[in-house]
């Protein structure tokens, strides 16, 4: 199955959108950090690259509009290097101390009574990041402390 940079970074912009932005998780998965880092520079890195490039015009003239380019360039780049991040690691299978760790859950999760699909036989990263936003969305506080 072939992946195209296209559905790479819209996985990561699911991914982002699911991935539970808990402190708890931050210590365990380095997503919480790679998420705020990615949503500030969707924010930032457009105006930042129009000032570079506005700046190394006005400063040193046209001669310098290919590496004023390149500059700009590089850092619009910067959005989507985070979304290919993201969607990389969405698609990738866990671990073994992570698969049972998401099954361990999955079952308590319906235990306590949330209704679930069944649990992958191997799944991604994508669906742990949906079951923990289920878990921290439905469960109280006290019994999600417990897991982490």
């Amino acid at each position: 199955m072939a992946t195209t940079i296209t559905s790479i970074l819209k996985d990561g912009q699911q991914y982002m959108q699911t991935w539970p932005m808990q402190k708890q998780l931050y210590t365990m998965f380095p997503e919480g950090r790679v998420i705020a880092a990615t949503k500030l520079s969707i924010t930032v890195m457009p105006a930042l690259a129009v000032l570079t490039v506005a700046m190394i015009l006005h400063v040193q003239g046209y001669e310098k509009l290919p590496q004023a380019i390149a500059m700009g360039a590089f850092f619009l780049s910067l959005p989507m290097q985070g979304l290919i991040w993201l969607g990389h690691r969405s698609n990738q299978l866990l671990p073994p101390s992570l698969n049972s760790w998401y099954l361990d859950i999955h079952q308590k999760m319906q235990m306590q009574g949330c209704a679930l699909q069944s649990p992958k036989a191997k799944p991604k990263y994508r669906e742990l990041a949906s079951l923990l936003k289920t878990a921290f969305d439905e469960l109280d506080k006290a019994f999600t402390q417990r897991w982490l």
